[in-house]
């Protein structure tokens, strides 16, 4: 049956336990209504199989057009999630739009490519690795000084981004992901992004290089159409985001789990388990994304004894879905990566999987295994229960990651 107004459940971007609300979640239901900041409403699906079904419902759109707070004009004035909707891309487009869009981007960020970028990855990782090697003693911010700095550096460099833009650049996105108190903030912030990767498109035009723009500009699909502007700047962007702000949450995530779980981190620095069942893992357990906004009934949907009425938003709850008891057993709040991992959704199901997922894992295994052996005595200079998850109901992860590095093995 439907869910009643008085069961509606606000989520909170200030939360100081994400997974508790998750638990809360869990235990409403598989489809429980909630309100987004600024009390707009939608559906999370909290569970896997519920999620999985969804992922992939014929009624189910990621076409803005479709949702009828955005027709109605009922969002807030500088609703800080307006990117996620507005944005034009792969995220918000389906059907013979999106395979065209698909398409195009599939013809520069080729498997080719990502397999190419492994010897680059592994320099910066070792790059980074000896500059933190030289800091003085005390505690540092691991997100500051190693899982920030690498996807930053491979995206920018996988695009082309000139050098001098790429922290200003992380910043205005990385804003674009957290709830501020400030309405004109987003918009500013998406002119200012607009700007300055059309001063990139523009460069490329001019001057084309060896990098993922000028694929962008070139490719062309078999009736010879290209992006348009406004979709070459939201791939670029959706690109961006999802190039290092996952891979920086996914990073942090695992330290933090390896750090909180000393028998699944000797497991896996001892050589009994690959570094990619620690990936997987954490992926499933603390995945980055916690909700992914927005996809749109098409028609009214009867799931689960619950009715989502043609219209309706619907959030993927990622990081709920990941300790689904249903799917995991009575112990899926536990980290505990194996070989062959646990299947997970934390990257998508069907069209709109992420079509960047194996890049995130190269990074992630190179960056994680090179951590760990460079610096062997790595441990948390705080309590891991007083760190601050973000201020955000899309990213999952703490905005700290302060870390005793320990002596460093040799280079």
């Amino acid at each position: 049956m439907d869910t009643s107004p008085f069961d509606i459940f606000p989520l909170d971007p200030y939360t100081s336990d994400p997974h508790a609300e998750n638990a809360q979640l869990r235990q409403r239901g598989p489809l429980v209504r909630v309100t987004m900041p600024g009390g707009v409403p939608a559906w999370a699906v909290t569970r896997h199989a519920t999620l999985q079904t969804l992922l992939t419902h014929p009624a189910v759109s990621k076409e803005t057009r479709h949702w009828h707070v955005w027709e109605d004009g009922g969002l807030p004035e500088g609703w800080p999630m307006t990117a996620f909707v507005t944005i034009q891309g792969m995220t918000t487009s389906d059907g013979a739009d999106h395979r065209r869009l698909r398409g195009l981007v599939s013809q520069a960020f080729t498997p080719r490519r990502v397999a190419a970028l492994h010897p680059r990855i592994t320099a910066l990782t070792a790059g980074l690795l000896d500059r933190m090697a030289e800091l003085p003693p005390g505690p540092v911010d691991l997100r500051e000084v190693f899982a920030y700095p690498l996807p930053l550096a491979v995206i920018c460099e996988l695009l082309g981004l000139p050098e001098q833009t790429r922290h200003r650049l992380h910043v205005l996105a990385h804003d674009l992901l957290r709830v501020t108190d400030d309405p004109p903030g987003p918009a500013a912030r998406m002119a200012t992004l607009r700007q300055l990767f059309g001063d990139v498109i523009e460069l490329r035009r001019r001057e084309p290089g060896d990098d993922l723009t000028t694929g962008l500009i070139a490719a062309r699909d078999e009736d010879g159409s290209r992006l348009t502007d406004d979709e070459l700047f939201g791939t670029m962007l959706l690109m961006f985001i999802a190039g290092h702000e996952t891979t920086l949450n996914l990073l942090t995530n695992a330290v933090r789990a390896l750090f909180a779980h000393p028998e699944q981190r000797a497991a896996v620095t001892g050589g009994a388990l690959p570094w990619s069942a620690v990936v997987e893992e954490t992926l499933r357990w603390d995945a980055p994304v916690a909700q992914f906004p927005l996809r749109y009934a098409t028609a009214d949907i009867e799931l689960d004894g619950v009715t989502i009425r043609k219209g309706d938003g619907i959030l993927a709850s990622y990081a709920a879905a990941g300790r689904d008891p249903a799917e995991y057993g009575e112990h899926a709040d536990r980290f505990t990566p194996t070989d062959p991992p646990a299947r997970h959704l934390s990257l998508g199901h069907g069209i709109h999987y992420c079509l960047g997922a194996p890049l995130a894992r190269m990074e992630a295994e190179t960056a994680l295994g090179a951590l760990f052996t460079r610096f062997p005595a790595l441990a948390p200079a705080v309590p891991l229960d007083t760190l601050t998850p973000s201020p955000t109901i899309v990213s999952n992860s703490t905005e700290t990651l302060p870390v005793l590095l320990g002596p460093a093995a040799k280079g």
